[in-house]
């Protein structure tokens, strides 16, 4: 190759390398970021940071186990899901569009949730903490469906993956925020000597208040344009919305295997779901404390959690998607009996480090991974939004119905059993990988079919 070859061909790898950053910095990028920080921010605080309210409010463990309830409208998102494709939100849709619209609704009702959860005391009131959990699982689910459908119809072809890269990092750093975060700002207000029984609603209020940068990004969005072909929004929206929802469900469960599928869906995060049920309850319960707990489970978790994510990018990308998922499952069961060992270790700073970084490094594997897979899944463009929801919402199933009896069996076994059991629900899901695999659904797959 000459000289002047070798330098036009650096030029355009430079242009090329320049353009790839540069897509980060375009408005609808940087709104679909934005968006995503608003989307990570609600499952903590309705999750695991809600354990560790109730767990230092001294709940029983078993009642905690129960509260991985709440998150049941994850599961069924799919329901309504067909809702927020036929219907506008009144005023707001007029005035902003179908998509903002629903946007601006699902974020207002967030940070309502939010704040009066907050104000609610464990002890006292537990069905009005499970009624303002629910609440804020169901406005987050909504948003998820809202977004989710956002993202798709407004970034271009060539904007699609780096907003999705960067909705995925600022979902996690929306999930540390209400994590370590609201535990962390819990914990100063603790040591300023503010009473000890309003430290969680200001903390609480604090995560209400980050709702309002998804807030932002809506009313800073632009209504990204209707499909040429879209049906009027005049005239039968609940025959719309059946059809709607009939066309996506019938044609999923005509494929082939479409049982073994979703219970595929159902069971490969399930071994995930069950350990992390309790995880935060589980290190308060041996004598952690809460800035511990923040600095190490969320400060450091969420840099492997990254770290992980990347990983199991390359590794969907270099190897079959049948073989990554066997990679992502084999390492997601191996992780969580880092959680036995460090039970066995006691309190001890250096060995929740290595367990820590242990799992969340391979359950970001496993979730990248996963994610993957059920985006190859939803290839029909005709039904997609309905279908993911679908196949999301069901793969909540673990950690809300499946996972709510993780606190009986804790309580019955202790903790290392409880979590080597843990380890051990993942075989179901590598199971029916095995199945799948021998069926030849992967083949169908990669060649397009279903």
């Amino acid at each position: 190759m000459t000289d002047t070859a070798r330098n036009a061909a650096a030029a355009r790898d430079e242009d090329g390398l320049l353009a790839s950053l540069a897509v980060y910095l375009h408005r609808r990028v940087l709104i679909v970021v934005l968006l995503g920080f608003s989307s990570g921010l609600p499952l903590a605080l309705s999750g695991a940071t809600l354990t560790i309210w109730m767990a230092e409010a001294q709940v029983n463990l078993t009642t905690i186990g129960l509260f991985a309830l709440v998150g049941v409208p994850y599961n069924f998102k799919f329901i309504w899901a067909p809702l927020v494709d036929a219907l506008d939100v009144p005023l707001l849709g007029r005035w902003l569009g179908r998509r903002r619209g629903w946007l601006v609704f699902t974020q207002l009702l967030l940070i309502l949730a939010v704040a009066w959860l907050g104000f609610q005391d464990p002890v006292l009131s537990p069905w009005h903490v499970a009624f303002g959990a629910l609440l804020v699982a169901t406005a987050s689910a909504t948003q998820d469906i809202v977004v989710d459908a956002f993202r798709v119809e407004s970034l271009e072809v060539r904007e699609q993956a780096a907003g999705m890269a960067g909705y995925v990092a600022a979902y996690r750093v929306g999930m540390l925020a209400s994590g370590a975060g609201v535990v962390l700002l819990v914990a100063w207000f603790e040591v300023l000597g503010a009473p000890r029984a309003e430290v969680w609603a200001w903390g609480y209020l604090a995560a209400a208040a980050m709702v309002g940068v998804g807030l932002f990004a809506a009313l800073m969005a632009k209504e990204p344009p209707a499909p040429a072909d879209a049906p009027p929004r005049e005239g039968k929206v609940a025959k719309r919305v059946m059809q709607t929802a009939v066309g996506a469900f019938s044609e999923f469960l005509t494929r082939n295997s479409a049982v073994a599928i979703l219970l595929f869906v159902v069971l490969f995060k399930f071994c995930d779901a069950f350990a992390g049920a309790l995880s935060g309850a589980f290190v308060i319960g041996i004598g952690f404390d809460k800035a511990t707990y923040a600095g190490v489970v969320k400060g450091v978790g969420f840099a492997a959690a990254l770290a992980g994510g990347f990983a199991g990018g390359v590794i969907a990308r270099a190897m079959p998607l049948s073989t990554a998922l066997w990679v992502g499952g084999i390492l997601q069961m191996l992780s969580n009996l880092a959680f036995s060992w460090q039970a066995w270790m006691g309190v001890n700073v250096p060995a929740l480090m290595i367990t820590i970084v242990v799992e969340n490094f391979a359950g970001a594997i496993g979730t990248v991974i996963f994610v993957a897979y059920i985006s190859a899944l939803c290839g029909n463009r005709a039904h997609t939004a309905t279908q993911y929801a679908l196949l999301t919402a069901l793969a909540a199933v673990g950690r809300t119905f499946l996972a709510s009896s993780a606190g009986f069996i804790a309580v019955e076994t202790g903790w290392i059993v409880f979590f080597a059991i843990t380890s051990v629900a993942a075989l179901p899901g590598l199971a029916l990988l095995a199945y799948l695999q021998a069926r030849g659904h992967f083949r169908e797959l990669a060649a397009g079919g279903r």
